[in-house]
């Protein structure tokens, strides 16, 4: 069938099979520095514990039929592996139906990663990958020309994060359609980047235009992905610049670079394509029965886009084939941040000599300035970010993280920047107290050298030592 493939598309898909590659690699060497203090035999929420009450066909995965610290690292390294050679161009070297395969490992073992990892793996980001990742092993090598069909798949995924993302906003928080959200976002963000506190000085009208113009990107632009070519290389190309925007003003894990990847399937490169032979039969009629169960599982992220209810990342299926995609419906005014504090005293007073737990990425010393990490994502100082929100956030894990500081637990303080105690004296009580953070002025930052202001608000957790 002529009409099957795209030849034209053919450096597309290359951009976008190693971009897709690189971000899997971040994902795997994610949770392979991070598993064990946060969901491993002795993590806060234990992978075991979690298996023997959820079954398998609600969370299917390679640990529902074995646990150990060990094969998790396993499958994380072996993640990681695969990815490497995918970005290096594996699957360019083996025949197509090799490739198929060789596509499904990372997505088959992250699958695994992300329906065990509980809180810690709640993000939009982790259904995204699934979602793109699944998509991408029907793509084909270099054997074939690019499936139409599965070129139409990763717009029509695109479309849905952007869209389902602007109508979040649009129905979520009046500032959207004020134009005012970008006033604080950039202070209240979960993670600010080094250049946050310069995003959010800007001047307020220049705020006006950033929020005008994230409604056009995404409310008006996704449609152009489906109109003829240069439009539809317009339209992706836009997209790709206001993510990187948000790059450059946040820490948002991987989100903004795989939507980079998934936008830059829709650009058609000025390059000849190289002559392939016909698709195999049996290509076709595997790629066309899984576009045409995609197409139809679609109904249930469209049925909740246009739903006045519309919920924010959210999965329909246990495999996250399809899924509903959304960020920031609502914008914090304030932001909140819990600060962790130990003390060697033999009794917890208030006035008594209390040290900092600091955090790799979360504010914690208001002259320490924000460093950038995305795409890797810090999953605990992610949560704490929520805990400030919220109690309700912290769950059983946050008690039991306090227990861990209390041990001075040598994997758990790998996830800190900084202890302030040594490893062979634990503190004697941990307490948490809730701060208000907010950016300093051009003239305090001149003053004093530090980039947040914080204000103390209440006792978040007594102090609390181990029984």
């Amino acid at each position: 069938m002529e009409w099957f493939t795209a030849p034209d598309y053919w450096p597309a898909r290359l951009v976008f099979q190693r971009g897709l590659a690189i971000v899997y690699l971040v994902a795997f060497l994610t949770a392979a520095l991070q598993f064990r203090p946060l969901m491993g035999e002795r993590g806060l929420t234990p992978v075991p514990r979690f298996v023997e009450r959820v079954p398998f066909e609600r969370a299917p995965s390679l640990f529902q039929l074995r646990y150990s610290d060990r094969f998790f690292a396993v499958v994380a390294w072996t993640g990681c592996g695969v990815s490497a050679a995918l970005a290096a161009g594996l699957d360019s070297l083996v025949p197509l139906w090799g490739a198929m395969l060789l596509w499904l490992v990372p997505w088959l073992l992250y699958l695994s990663i992300v329906n065990v990892g509980q809180t810690w793996y709640s993000f939009g980001w982790e259904s995204l990958l699934l979602e793109t990742g699944f998509v991408a092993v029907f793509l084909g090598n270099d054997e074939v020309a690019p499936p139409i069909v599965v070129l139409f798949l990763l717009r029509w995924l695109l479309f849905r994060v952007e869209f389902g993302a602007g109508l979040i906003k649009m129905r979520g928080d009046e500032c959207w359609r004020k134009l005012t959200c970008l006033d604080h976002h950039h202070e209240t963000q979960p993670m600010p980047g080094p250049l946050s506190w310069f995003f959010h000085r800007l001047p307020r009208p220049l705020h006006r235009v950033e929020a005008a113009a994230n409604h056009v990107t995404q409310l008006v632009v996704p449609f152009l992905l489906f109109t003829p070519q240069p439009v539809a290389s317009a339209a992706a190309a836009l997209m790709i610049v206001t993510q990187l925007w948000l790059v450059l003003s946040g820490n948002f894990s991987w989100l903004n670079w795989i939507t980079v990847v998934l936008a830059l399937s829709a650009v058609r490169f000025p390059a000849d394509p190289p002559s392939v032979a016909a698709a195999p039969l049996w290509y076709e009629v595997v790629v066309l029965a899984v576009a045409a169960l995609l197409v139809f599982l679609s109904h249930r992220p469209v049925r909740n886009m246009i739903s006045r209810r519309q919920v924010m990342n959210r999965s329909f299926d246990s495999l996250h084939l399809v899924n509903t995609y959304g960020a920031f419906g609502t914008v914090s005014r304030i932001r909140h941040e819990v600060v962790i504090e130990g003390t060697a005293d033999e009794v917890a007073r208030a006035d008594g000599e209390w040290r900092e737990y600091e955090f790799k990425g979360k504010p914690g010393d208001p002259r320490r300035w924000p460093r950038q990490f995305a795409p890797y994502h810090l999953r605990l100082d992610w949560l704490m970010w929520f805990v400030a929100l919220s109690p309700a956030y912290a769950g059983s894990w946050f008690g039991t993280f306090v227990e861990r500081l209390l041990e001075n637990d040598r994997a758990t303080l790998k996830l800190l920047r900084r202890s302030p105690f040594p490893p062979d004296a634990p503190p004697r009580f941990v307490r948490a107290r809730l701060y208000r953070y907010r950016y300093t002025t051009w003239r305090e930052l001149r003053e004093t050298g530090a980039c947040w202001e914080r204000t103390y608000v209440r006792e978040f957790l007594p102090p609390t030592r181990l029984t």
